[in-house]
C-alpha cells in the first residue's frame, strides 16, 4: 500500500454528534493565532459543537502535557496546530488513549499531515474533524518517546539539526538541501541491522530511516509501500557514495522527484540500528540526542487520527462501531 492510499483505509460509518474538543497550539508556529482561533470557533459553532478549550506550548511542555490535561478535562478530540514537532509531542499524551487527535496543519514540514492526505488548509482541516472519519495508525516508540512519521540515524538527523528554521520558513523543502551541503563529506556509518531479533545485517551507509509513512519534503517517495496501520515499519537504509549521487538526491526534492536511488529496503516491527559511533538522530523532525543506537518499537493502532473519507462521509471512532 503506498502513503497515497491511506485515507481510502477509512472505513464510511454513521455521523457523530458534536464532541468536545481541546485545541493545543504553537505560538512561535502560528503567527496568525487570533485569525485562526475566530476561524476554527465559527466552523465548531457552525457545525453544532461546543467552543474549545485553548492550551497554548511553552518550551520546556511542546505538547504532551497539554494533551494530557486536555483528556483529563473532558475533551473528546484533542486539535493540534502547530508543526510536526508538535504534533509529535501531542502524540505521546494522546497515544493509546482513544482519544482522536486532529491535525491542523502549520509551521514547514506537515509530513504526517501530508501523508494522511489531510488538508493544509485551515478551514478545511477543521470540517474534516467535525465530520468525523477516523482511523487508527501505528506509532513508533524511541526511549520511551513516540513519533508517527520517520526516525533517523546518521545524516538525515544531522542536516534536520542544521537546517535554518529562517531559511525553511522562506524557501520550505530546499532549505534541506542547503543544510545538506554541509554534510556531504560525512564519512559513512558502519552499522548493525536487526529486524525483529531474527535477521541482522552489517552495512556501511550515510543514512538510516525508519519509517511509518513513506513521503518526505517536497513529496519524495522514500518508503512507497509503508502503511501505518500494518504493525510494521519500513526501513530505508541509504548508501550514497559520491557527491553526484548525493547531488541527485538533493535535486531529486527540489524538483519533487518521487524516486530515491541507492538505498535498501527492509520491514519489521521491532529495528535496532547500531552505529560504531555516535551519530545525530530525529524523530519527526525533533533532534534528539546522539547516540550510537536507534531502537524502535512499533506500538500497534495506538493513534485515533482524523483521515478524510474515501466519499467525502463522516464516521464514529471505532470505539463506537456495533458489532455485527
Amino acid at each position: 500500500m503506498t502513503s497515497s492510499s491511506i485515507a481510502s483505509d477509512a472505513t464510511p460509518r454513521s455521523p457523530r454528534g458534536p464532541l468536545r474538543s481541546a485545541v493545543v497550539f504553537n505560538p512561535v508556529r502560528v503567527e496568525d493565532m487570533p485569525e485562526r482561533r475566530e476561524l476554527i470557533e465559527s466552523i465548531l459553532t457552525d457545525a453544532g459543537w461546543p467552543l474549545p478549550s485553548w492550551l497554548e506550548t511553552t518550551e520546556q511542555d511542546p505538547g504532551a502535557g497539554q494533551a494530557r490535561h486536555a483528556i483529563e478535562n473532558g475533551a473528546q478530540l484533542v486539535f493540534v496546530c502547530g508543526g510536526d514537532g508538535t504534533v509529535r509531542s501531542c502524540i505521546e499524551g494522546l497515544a493509546d488513549t482513544g482519544i482522536a487527535l486532529a491535525i491542523l496543519p502549520a509551521g514547514t514540514g506537515n509530513l504526517l499531515a501530508t501523508n494522511l492526505e489531510v488538508p493544509l488548509d485551515p478551514a478545511a482541516a477543521v470540517r474534516l474533524a467535525t465530520v468525523g472519519g477516523r482511523r487508527r495508525i501505528d506509532i513508533g516508540d524511541v526511549e520511551g518517546h513516540a513519533f508517527a512519521v520517520m526516525a533517523g540515524i546518521g545524516f538525515d538527523a544531522a542536516l534536520i539539526g542544521d537546517a535554518s528554521t529562517t531559511l525553511k520558513a522562506r524557501i520550505g523543502a530546499p532549505a534541506y538541501v542547503v543544510s545538506a551541503l554541509r554534510h556531504l563529506r560525512d564519512r559513512r556509518m558502519s552499522i548493525e541491522i536487526r529486524i525483529d531479533e531474527e535477521l541482522t545485517l552489517n552495512r556501511r551507509a550515510r543514512t538510516v530511516v525508519v519509517g511509518n509513512v513513506g513521503r518526505l519534503q517536497g513529496g519524495v517517495e522514500l518508503l512507497p509501500d509503508a502503511s501505518p496501520g500494518s504493525g510494521q515499519f519500513d526501513v530505508a537504509i541509504l548508501t550514497p557514495r559520491t557527491l553526484g549521487q548525493w547531488a541527485a538526491l538533493a535535486w531529486g526534492v527540489v524538483r519533487r522527484n518521487r524516486q530515491v536511488h541507492h538505498r535498501e529496503v527492509l520491514r519489521g516491527s521491532r529495528i535496532t540500528v547500531t552505529s560504531d559511533r555516535d551519530e545525530p538522530r530525529q524523530l519527526d523532525g525533533d533532534v534528539i540526542d546522539p547516540g550510537r543506537t536507534l531502537a524502535v518499537a512499533v506500538r500497534p493502532g495506538a493513534l485515533e487520527i482524523c483521515v478524510p473519507l474515501p466519499d467525502g462521509g463522516s464516521a464514529p471512532s471505532a470505539r463506537e462501531r456495533k458489532p455485527r
